[in-house]
């Protein structure tokens, strides 16, 4: 019941350059740190005295670019989760820098747009009001957003 319960919170990442991208530009990649912690719900049998905690906990973050015109960062597009933190805030003097966490298209979406694909494996346990607990299969949850690339 508590496994069915759990909710994480969107994956929208944030990007930058932010409305639009341009070819050949690495694109950073990141994702709220705040949202982005343990999630747990209890379930319980009040008549049994029994009780169990499913907890969440974010591991990783897949990037998919939406076309075969794009290199992630890193080759992988799996960005692991560092320090509680999925990526790297873009932030002024980088420019120069290979972003940890990130996308470089290496074609125009012309007038349309490429669909980035974000998805994040949270690695879910659960603990008995007796002691016991064990891990749960991972969850993936992901969404698409739309990049336009100049």
């Amino acid at each position: 019941l508590a496994y069915n319960e759990i909710r994480v919170p969107g994956t929208k990442v944030t990007l930058a350059p932010a409305n639009a991208t341009k070819v050949n530009l690495p694109t950073w990649a990141w994702l709220d740190g705040a949202a982005f912690k343990p999630v747990s719900v209890t379930a319980s049998i009040d008549a049994l005295g029994i009780s169990a905690t499913t907890t969440a906990e974010p591991v990783s973050l897949k990037i998919e670019p939406g076309t075969s015109d794009a290199q992630t960062y890193p080759a992988s597009g799996v960005c692991e989760i560092h320090d509680g933190k999925i990526g790297e805030p873009y932030a002024k003097g980088k420019a120069d820098q290979t972003p940890p966490c990130g996308v470089k298209y290496l074609r125009s979406s012309g007038n349309g747009t490429y669909p980035l694909r974000a998805t994040i494996t949270w690695k879910i346990h659960w603990t008995g009001s007796d002691g016991t607990g064990d891990d749960l299969p991972d969850g993936t949850f992901g969404a698409t957003q739309d990049v336009t690339v100049q």
